[in-house]
């Protein structure tokens, strides 16, 4: 369980049991439902859609409710049981604890434990558990089932007491409470052989080979693909008896060698050269040549053996075609994949919104639950500090937004899964495309180091200041807009203000990011006057600060009322445009819009039929 254990708490009759497991498990962070858990690490208004949240995100559910609210939140959005995080009901004074999801993926190791913490039943109730003492649809770590859609029949046969055989060399299951039988008609198979199981037969494979692939830069995958399934039949190696693709480091982001492994459905771990140099004594075809390109003399063959560990063996020497190679090891025990070598590398760049959980996309949230390490501005580490428990921060002082990225990166390139974080969006003025700059720049310009720039990235949008702010007001972004920084420290006033002047004259909507700080007091006030030349002193101006937290205000205002002195660096400023209008309600509560022009449609004719009927806008968005 990467991401960290959230307790779920309604009311205050809970609380108390949450705040006994939270001093029990220091990675655990308490929710609470905002008005009755005021002590809560993280406050949430809408129950559903913030367990719907959490449970998308993988985070593991401990609630502390009745187990119905948690089934009738999660029922609408269950999808693979094999990749769901555990969801557990606990009663509020703790006597009662009952996994509902993720069984076998440690939801009943966790009640167990959490029983013997609060003194309290775990009604464990999935079957395989309770009656024969073992999960045959998931296998121990370091096997896999080669055949899962058959293992619902499989177990209800031998839980109406049906006798089975078990055919090769497993251990657990030789110790688990099975009705053994040499003549039974179901079997369970331990195999590293190719074969099919079905209805009345589970084939088990233990993942003991490591595949050692090399190949030429933009090599086809196809023929990298096709040279490893063509060994591994010729050997008699079953796919599912594969625990990961192998390669040097230069080659870990190289397009044959990742879709290999994805083709494979298993991990991929790399290697540096000098750690493929110390296999050399057992390599069977070692090359001066490629030990002059690289810095060892074998990559397939190394790395498979390096994977397979100091008892593993070559089974399938280095093979090749013209632009690839492969050789197959195999070890005496399964192999740890997540001890062999390291990681490609990965680095997510998360736009986490203005602030508020509900306005960060369950993509976001998933990606830091996934992350080891985080990387950002210390106030943003701070604003989402119950996703990130447990994981490694690095934290950075405003202005150092360089470093930051390019730690973020170095760190990726080291095997590590980072996560760099922005408010915001990360590619609107955040650090989404300094990230993409310092791939590209060379490293003696500036950029990253050659491993830093071989990993993979992941953008996950997220609620920009302008779109939170459009929304809490209305829609005054409803029709043409521009986003322009009123910051001189990046770009020059000259092309701020020529840019000014353009959106001026061409009627934007416009909202100002950066728009002061202690330094900078003119520009708002200049941009405010070559505003005014193009459009009415009556138009509204839009002034949200702190946009999804807790201090949060809007004020609407007007460009001749505008002043410098109410807007500061955490003010959105949205100015409207000539058609932008600000309305009262009979509350006294404001909104403001921007129309579309649909208005000018009210007197056009009626089309006949459908297929008469004029395209719109909407239907040119969707397309």
């Amino acid at each position: 369980m990467d991401a960290s254990p959230i307790l779920f708490v309604l009311n205050q009759a809970g609380l108390d049991t949450a705040e006994d497991v939270a001093r029990r498990f220091s990675t655990a962070r308490i929710h609470g439902l905002a008005g009755r858990v005021p002590t809560a690490d993280t406050q949430f208004n809408e129950t559903i859609e913030h367990l719907q949240l959490l449970f998308k995100a993988g985070h593991p559910i401990v609630g502390f409710c009745a187990s119905g609210i948690l089934i009738r939140a999660l029922a609408p959005i269950l999808g693979d049981k094999r990749t769901e995080p555990p969801v557990i009901a606990v009663s509020e004074d703790g006597s009662s604890i009952v996994p509902l999801l993720g069984g076998h993926r440690g939801a009943n190791e966790l009640a167990r434990i959490l029983a013997k913490s609060l003194r309290g039943h775990a009604a464990i109730t999935t079957a395989g558990d309770t009656k024969l003492g073992i999960a045959l649809d998931v296998p121990p770590k370091g096997w896999l089932l080669a055949n899962p859609e058959d293992a619902k029949p499989v177990m209800a046969e031998l839980l109406s007491g049906a006798e089975v055989r078990i055919e090769g060399t497993a251990d657990w299951l030789t110790k688990a409470d099975l009705n053994t039988s040499d003549d039974a008609a179901i079997a369970l198979t331990a195999t590293e052989k190719p074969m099919e199981g079905g209805p009345t037969q589970l084939v088990y494979h233990p993942q003991k080979y490591a595949i050692g692939v090399g190949c030429a830069r933009y090599c086809d995958p196809k023929e990298l693909i096709d040279l490893v399934e063509t060994h591994l039949a010729d050997a008699g190696i079953a796919r599912g008896a594969v625990a990961c693709v192998t390669t040097i480091e230069l080659k870990s982001d190289e397009t044959a060698v990742l879709e290999l492994a994805n083709h494979l459905n298993v991990p991929l771990r790399v290697f540096t050269a000098v750690e493929l140099q110390r296999e050399t004594p057992r390599l069977k075809n070692p090359s001066n040549i490629v030990f002059q390109e690289v810095g060892c003399h074998g990559v397939s063959e190394g790395a498979s053996l390096a994977a397979s560990g100091p008892f593993g063996s070559l089974v399938v020497e280095k093979q090749k075609t013209e632009n690839a190679t492969c050789a197959i090891a195999r070890a005496p025990q399964p192999i740890d994949s997540e001890t062999v070598g390291r990681a490609r590398g990965h680095l997510s760049v998360i736009g986490i919104g203005p602030g508020k959980d509900d306005w960060r996309t369950p993509e976001a949230t998933k990606l830091l639950a996934d992350a080891t390490d985080v990387v950002g501005y210390s106030l943003y580490l701070d604003i989402v500090d119950t996703h990130i428990t447990g994981k490694k921060h690095h934290n950075f002082p405003l202005g150092a937004e360089e470093d930051r990225v390019r730690f973020a990166l170095e760190e990726a390139g080291k095997g590590k899964n980072v996560a760099l974080i922005s408010s915001g969006d990360a590619g609107i003025y955040a650090m989404g495309a300094l990230v993409y700059e310092l791939l590209h720049r060379n490293e003696e310009f500036g950029g990253v180091s050659d491993a830093a720039k071989r990993v993979s990235v992941t953008n996950a949008p997220g609620i920009s200041a302008l779109q939170a702010c459009s929304a809490r007001i209305g829609a005054p972004l409803g029709h043409d807009f521009c986003a322009i920084s009123l910051s001189d420290l990046l770009t020059p006033w000259e092309s701020i203000e020529a840019r000014l002047k353009a959106a001026a004259e061409g009627d934007f909507v416009i909202a100002f990011y950066n728009p002061v700080s202690k330094r900078r007091r003119t520009q708002l006030a200049t941009a405010r006057e070559i505003l005014l030349e193009h459009r009415p002193p009556t138009t509204p101006v839009v002034l949200g600060v702190n946009l999804g937290r807790l201090e949060e205000t809007l004020k609407v205002t007007t460009l001749e009322a505008l002043t410098v002195d109410e807007v500061d660096m955490l003010t959105t400023v949205l100015v409207g445009s000539s058609n932008t209008r600000a309305i009262m309600k009979g509350d006294g509560s404001i909104f403001v819009y921007t129309p579309r022009g649909y208005a000018k449609r009210i007197d056009a004719p009626k089309p006949e039929s459908a297929e008469t009927a004029p395209e719109t806008e909407e239907a040119e968005d969707i397309q």
